[in-house]
């Protein structure tokens, strides 16, 4: 056993930490290459659980695209104080962004985004498909604008 500690100390060379036969190093935090792998992925998964616990523990932020979102509407008293009006609450329900927003069926990575906002799938794809509430003529028209302005000559004097 003696003889083994010296041969370790005469070459820099450790024994893994984990007792697994193979040798260390410092850098690896004196285990081998395997068990300094598996060290590192218990790590990540334990910071990326803490990062879950403490999410679903704080109290959620405020995101428009959640399924159900409520709106409260403030009415204001003689007093000038604003206080939440308790008969008027407006409830938006926003669907699924992995659905059609036609036939509803999944679409999964093959969904095509209209530019009216919505996910389609191939057969509900194209605006006159789906009633499409984007206006199409008026942006190409700006867009026509914008891209060849309006050049005048400068008006000559008549002599």
């Amino acid at each position: 056993m003696a003889e083994e500690q010296n041969w370790e100390e005469a070459n820099n060379h450790t024994l893994c930490a984990n007792n697994c036969g193979f040798f260390g190093s410092p850098t690896t935090l004196n285990l081998c290459s395997k068990c300094y792998k598996d060290h590192c992925l218990k790590e990540q998964q334990m910071s990326t659980a803490k990062l879950a616990v403490e999410k679903s523990l704080s109290p959620p932020q405020h995101q428009p695209e959640t399924s159900s979102a409520c709106t409260t509407v403030f009415a204001i008293s003689s007093g000038g104080s604003l206080e939440p009006d308790s008969t008027l609450e407006v409830v938006v329900k926003a669907e699924p962004k992995n659905r059609c927003g036609s036939c509803k069926r999944r679409v999964g990575l093959t969904g095509f985004t209209c530019r009216c906002g919505i996910m389609f799938c191939g057969s509900h794809r194209y605006p006159e498909k789906h009633d499409c509430t984007f206006d199409f003529k008026t942006m190409g028209k700006e867009a026509i604008a914008k891209a060849n302005p309006v050049i005048k000559g400068v008006k000559l004097e008549k002599i």
